[in-house]
């Protein structure tokens, strides 16, 4: 059973339709990995983010698959694999990951004081 989204999104509000896109926690940062253009097998994309569960990540991939921000290839060979890549309008979305990324470095003394330094 797939999860529906129990508040429905405003199409008079560009913000919110964008934050539907990259809300949660892992597509960002997918996207971010993905970002130079080069197809990754999930596993890849589970070794690059190791705090994430495989299981969550792939729920998150499908989804970007569905909006269209990743493409997906399956090999039907022995044993089957699949591969990911960013498409154009998943590249779209690097201008604002860029500046999120920029924004979290130019702040980075919030996130210390917040949760320490490990």
């Amino acid at each position: 059973m797939a999860y529906e989204k129990k508040i429905p999104i405003d199409l008079d509000c560009p913000l919110r339709l964008t934050m539907s896109l990259i809300e949660s926690k892992w597509k960002s940062c997918i996207l971010d990995e993905l970002r130079s253009g080069k197809e990754m097998r999930p596993s890849e994309i589970h070794r690059l983010l190791p705090e994430a569960t495989p299981r969550v990540l792939d729920m998150q991939m499908k989804e970007m698959v569905a909006d269209g921000l990743i493409s997906k290839t399956v090999y039907a060979e022995l044993p089957p694999h699949a591969e990911y890549r960013i498409t154009d309008l998943g590249k779209s979305l690097l201008p604002i990951i860029d500046l999120m990324l920029k924004w979290g470095e130019e702040h980075f003394e919030i996130f210390e004081k917040k949760y320490g330094r490990n």
